[in-house]
């Protein structure tokens, strides 16, 4: 898919703009009062985003000084520096390579944690054992540390920046999952447990640190397009594993699945050391970067990657204390709470239906469909598929969406505008759950059961969007602590899933299953998304940092 967008110009101004605007006799604020810096966030949630309504806001003098996009229609929030290094100020390509290399490492933590799916019939043979326990092992607690994980990197990146949080974080993940590859026998599998929680505790650094580089790089109008990139990568990545590491099992050793994800976790390593960039920029400092570099081009790199910049740069940046409740001072607010319990149940059936439609899909009649390995890896195929539709719809509707209410409201944005998308996303969810559980209990043929599968994804990955950019919108400072906290909702909400969804179907049927599940998703939905629309602007208002 191309990431390829309008480049925007710093040089434009509001006085590009020749369309007459009305005469403003009320006191307007200088250009000196104006905080360039931090007006978006301290904003949060309501941005003035027409440079003719700029004008008629903040007054002439503020407004000629405010930076545009090329098309001149947009003012760009956060507004670039003068500075070259500024990341807002950084080439498209430059921009597009960061945004590549962090969705490449999203896929890391949920694909390395998709490969016990592949593998469950196959260890369950080797070690005499039940799919059940082998499911225990392998997926659900490593499902569980992920959202965990997130948590404390967040801390680490408010100090010490980016980039080397992100690095040492992978190299970590890959030194466990290369353990896990070659443990000998169950005993030592049993131990690997906690080498792969392990895994998943450092690998899920990637998913919290795309909101920050994206809202690091890319103004307020790209943000919701760029998000939709990210977070294909790390919803697709599930799917990948049971899918690729399918086939392999069917005919070779399952040691070798551990062994691809140790590779492909190598060459994210690689990508990062080699090609990534810090982007975190102190852009409130009088000098944004008071360390002096080394002359050496070389050492001013090892020193970014590894975190010797980062050590120096601590003393200017955020204390330990702010560091460690940061999520704890935000997650009570009662307007991301509400959307944290909706999302947790979005995604968490989700992936209860990644690491048990396995179990559904090889299990003999009249529990599941029989597959062969080679059936479960195709049928893993169909989510792939949707979330890459999903991709396409949400980039298109998401902008569609943030356009229209932008006209509506008189050129400033609105941050509830974001959960119409949700409204998309329910019955579409609905219709894939009640499909998918019906295919099961009643052993529709399988383009039942690929249409259920698909359309429920299409749903999780549009909604997925637009809670992401909503609470990025309403916490602007925020973006590392609003990552996290999803993050951790929708793996609390989804690493229970399987210890009690197989079991459920078999004694109730699926289809009652999957019924409940999508009827808690949209009685929740009916709660809260319509509340925050109607009372978000006075939520915000009182509760916003």
């Amino acid at each position: 898919m191309s990431m390829k967008d309008a480049k925007h110009d710093t040089s434009h101004s509001v006085e590009d703009v020749d369309e007459k605007v009305r005469d403003k006799d009320t006191s307007s604020e200088t250009s000196t009062e104006f905080d360039f810096v931090s007006y978006h966030e301290s904003n949060a949630g309501r941005l003035v985003v027409d440079p003719q309504e700029a004008k008629i806001e903040f007054g002439e003098a503020v407004a000629k000084k405010l930076k545009l996009s090329a098309d001149g229609t947009k003012v760009l929030w956060p507004q670039p520096t003068d500075d070259p290094e500024d990341p807002q100020n950084w080439t498209d390509y430059r921009k597009n390579l960061q945004l590549l290399i962090i969705t490449l490492a999203a896929i890391v933590p949920d694909f390395d944690s998709g490969i016990g799916i592949a593998d469950i019939f196959a260890l369950a043979t080797q070690y005499d054992t039940t799919t059940g326990h082998i499911n225990n092992l392998t997926s659900n607690w490593s499902i569980f540390l992920l959202g965990w994980g997130g948590i404390f990197a967040v801390m680490l990146m408010r100090r010490f920046g980016r980039l080397p949080v992100l690095f040492w974080s992978q190299v970590l993940a890959l030194g466990f999952l290369v353990g896990c590859t070659f443990a000998p026998n169950l005993n030592t599998f049993t131990g690997n447990l906690a080498m792969r929680c392990l895994t998943a505790f450092f690998a899920t650094c990637p998913q919290v640190t795309g909101l920050y580089v994206v809202t690091d790089l890319f103004p307020f109008h790209l943000q919701a397009r760029k998000l939709n990139i990210w977070t294909m990568g790390f919803i697709i990545s599930p799917f990948l594993s049971p899918f690729m590491m399918g086939f392999i099992v069917a005919r070779i050793s399952w040691r070798w699945t551990y062994g691809i994800g140790s590779i492909y976790g190598a060459i994210v390593v690689a990508l990062i050391a080699f090609l990534g960039e810090e982007t975190m920029y102190d852009r409130k400092l009088p000098n944004p970067k008071p360390i002096p570099r080394p002359e050496s081009r070389l050492q001013s790199r090892i020193q970014t990657l590894i975190g010797i910049t980062g050590w120096k740069m601590a003393q200017y940046r955020d204390s330990w204390g702010k560091a460690f409740f940061a999520c704890m001072n935000v997650v009570w607010r009662p307007h991301l709470f509400a959307i944290l319990l909706f999302e947790a149940m979005v995604f968490g059936f989700s992936i209860g239906i990644n690491t048990t439609n396995a179990v559904f899909l090889g299990s003999p009649p009249p529990l599941g469909y029989g597959f062969s390995q080679f059936g479960i890896a195709g049928a893993y195929g169909t989510p792939i598929v949707a979330v890459l539709i999903g991709e396409v719809l949400g980039r298109y509707f998401n902008d569609w969406v943030m356009n229209f209410c932008i006209r509506r409201n008189g050129g400033v944005f609105i941050a509830e505008s974001r959960l119409w998308t949700c409204y998309i996303a329910m019955p579409l969810y609905i219709c894939g759950f009640v499909v998918l559980g019906a295919s099961f209990q009643m052993h529709l043929s399988a383009g039942a059961l690929v249409m259920g599968w698909g359309i429920a994804e299409v749903a999780v990955m549009i909604n997925t969007v637009a809670i992401y950019a909503y609470c990025n919108d309403c916490f602007p400072k925020m973006q590392g602590e609003i990552s996290a906290l999803i993050n951790l909702a929708r793996t609390l909400g989804g690493f229970s899933v399987a210890y009690f969804q197989v079991p459920w179907a078999m004694k109730d049927g699926a289809l009652e299953t999957f019924g409940v599940e999508a009827a808690i998703v949209v009685g929740l939905f009916l709660l809260i998304v319509p509340t925050l629309q109607l009372k978000g602007g006075v939520l915000r208002e009182r509760y916003s940092m």
